[in-house]
């Protein structure tokens, strides 16, 4: 870990937090009076949309992470906002998602809405917060913590544990889109693959859908092939993976899925993935070969 010039680890936390925490405030003030517009989506079409609750709640963090940090970089969604590092001794750079979910967000829901921060040092998740609009849940680690924890009324802390003793096939699993859409090893695995505790999908944030990940509510995720963007892949991506979450590319073979560990990495810049990508617990990996007849790659 390189120097933070006068702060520590600790109080990049700490500002990590109150910026996440004012990102869900201005999102919440914002939810019965918005602006909306269409914006172009990364295959090319105008599918996306863009609201004042997003330019709000990047104004807060943009502001304030060049007043504290003024050397690092900055990659953030909207306009692809990207601000080369010019720290002296290191690449640093934080990745800004100010409103994840943004079409939950317009439909109004009551779940699915988030905003996401992380820091990136020599290509290591190093810091991420990621912020539940709707409960103001915050789910966080510092630079130089082994710890995860979940932030709930503003300052009540709880550090997440895995329940190890969990198997895969008792557990829900959880899908950005309906089964059928996916491979074939896939769809017949959340159809038939001996999973009674069912399949769900969550098609809102993808911070808070990887929070039910790690609080235990399912056992594992699932998601498409496509484009990947580091304000969503980085927080995510560093959570997991503290928390000892595996990510595994699905490369169906005459029917069989084979399971590439960990061929997923972080980028600065988006990036298209060729092949679905599961994410389950290292204490869960025999259950994966149970499930799909994996042939287990390391």
């Amino acid at each position: 870990m390189s120097d933070f010039g006068e702060l520590n680890g600790h109080a990049v936390g700490i500002i990590m937090k109150e910026l996440v925490r004012r990102a869900i405030e201005a999102i919440r003030l914002e939810r019965l009076s918005f602006s909306a517009q269409v914006k172009q989506g990364y295959d090319g079409q105008m599918n996306d949309v863009m609201t004042s609750a997003d330019a709000a709640a990047q104004r807060i963090y943009i502001k304030s992470l060049q007043e504290c940090f003024p050397s690092f970089g900055i990659v953030a969604e909207e306009d692809e906002l990207r601000i080369e590092c010019t720290h002296s001794d290191c690449d640093i750079y934080f990745t800004v998602d100010p409103l994840d979910g943004t079409k939950a967000f317009v439909r109004r829901q009551s779940h699915g809405v988030g905003t996401m921060l992380a820091l990136v040092q020599g290509g290591e998740v190093v810091a991420a917060a990621i912020g539940d609009v709707n409960t103001k849940e915050i789910f966080y680690f510092r630079p130089g913590s082994s710890r995860v924890y979940r932030i709930f009324d503003m300052d009540i802390a709880e550090r997440l544990l895995v329940d190890e003793s969990k198997t895969l096939m008792e557990q829900r699993w959880v899908l950005r889109d309906p089964s059928y859409t996916y491979s074939q090893p896939i769809d017949v695995a959340m159809k038939k693959g001996g999973i009674t505790g069912g399949h769900e999908i969550d098609g809102g944030s993808i911070g808070t859908m990887f929070a039910r990940l790690w609080k235990g509510e399912v056992g594992a995720a699932i998601l498409r092939a496509g484009w990947q963007t580091p304000w969503d892949l980085t927080p995510i991506f560093g959570i997991s993976r503290k928390l000892g979450f595996k990510f595994f590319d699905v490369v169906p073979v005459r029917g069989i899925a084979i399971a590439l560990e960990d061929q997923l990495q972080i980028s600065s810049r988006k990036f298209q993935t060729d092949h679905e990508i599961i994410v389950v617990h290292q204490s869960r990996i025999a259950d994966l070969r149970e499930i799909f007849d994996v042939r287990y790659v390391k």
